[in-house]
């Protein structure tokens, strides 16, 4: 994960899909504002674009979806990987 152009910690993705959708996986009675706002933050720290929320919890699955364009994070110079 990098912030301001520097690497300041490791995320370890539940699952990536085709090296372009971040999966995140949940198992709480629903999803609440936090789980999203978990995902976006790994949105924004990285040089995914889309993202899925899963939740197999007890009352029904649910499934969220969250973009955040790589436009919007300006220049990807700060990930090793900018040229993907």
């Amino acid at each position: 994960m990098y912030f301001d152009g520097e690497i300041v910690g490791q995320y370890q993705a539940d699952l990536v899909v085709n090296d372009a959708v971040i999966v995140e996986l949940k198992a709480a009675r629903t999803l609440s504002p936090e789980h999203e706002a978990q995902l976006l933050n790994y949105l924004k720290a990285t040089r995914y674009e889309v993202g899925l929320l899963l939740n197999f919890g007890a009352e029904k699955a649910e499934v969220k979806r969250k973009a955040f364009s790589n436009e919007r994070k300006g220049s990807l110079a700060w990930t090793k990987l900018s040229s993907k």
